[in-house]
């Protein structure tokens, strides 16, 4: 028995639906059903530098005052960024420091095609290749500053990926990293991220 199609109109001159024919509603089912119009993959980041939920490696640790580090910026990778990233910036933010909390790196201008950074990014001008530009951290130094809080209890560090829906945030070298947080914030069109955890 051949299925049968079931059309629900309103009678009201003031409201009426529209019609649907049997291949209509096919093809929209069809559609509904194909890959495009599932939904994509869930914006992820993963590091080889941190563990998420883990604690700083050595290499990783800010190199002054108290603090015996290599100061090297962490390997990121980022995956299933939101349809129509035309780039990325990324953040480290420690948000057990006293006061407003305490910047460690932020970064934008990071090319859409990109998808990962090696460790070391900052110091060894890899992003300055890719046209990226880095903000003043709170150490008083452009670029990467590790971890280095006070002794007593371990501080947690957060570091944010986010996708931009612009390639130019019109950010310049060495300005506050206060200043590239809200400026990337007024293009996210999501963010992935991981904390870890430091201590002395």
């Amino acid at each position: 028995m051949r299925s049968r199609c079931l059309v629900v109109s309103l009678a009201s001159p003031l409201h009426r639906t529209p019609f649907f024919t049997c291949a209509m509603l096919g093809l929209a089912l069809s559609v509904a059903h194909s890959p495009r119009a599932l939904a994509e993959g869930t914006f992820t980041l993963t590091s080889g530098s941190f563990r998420s939920g883990g604690k700083v490696e050595a290499a990783q640790v800010f190199n002054e005052a108290h603090c015996k580090g290599g100061n090297r910026s962490p390997q990121l990778t980022w995956r299933d960024a939101p349809a129509g990233t035309r780039s990325f910036a990324i953040t480290m933010f420690d948000q057990d420091a006293p006061g407003r909390g305490w910047w460690h790196w932020a970064v934008a201008g990071i090319p859409a095609k990109v998808d990962s950074l090696p460790e070391n990014a900052s110091a060894s001008g890899f992003l300055t290749k890719l046209g990226a530009v880095e903000a003043r951290n709170d150490f008083d130094t452009d670029g990467y500053g590790g971890p280095c809080p006070p002794p007593g209890k371990p501080h947690r560090y957060v570091i944010t990926v986010y996708a931009l829906s612009t390639a130019d945030l019109r950010l310049a070298q060495g300005r506050p990293a206060l200043m590239f947080d809200h400026e990337i914030g007024t293009a996210s069109l999501g963010s992935a991220r991981m904390a870890v955890s430091y201590g002395r």
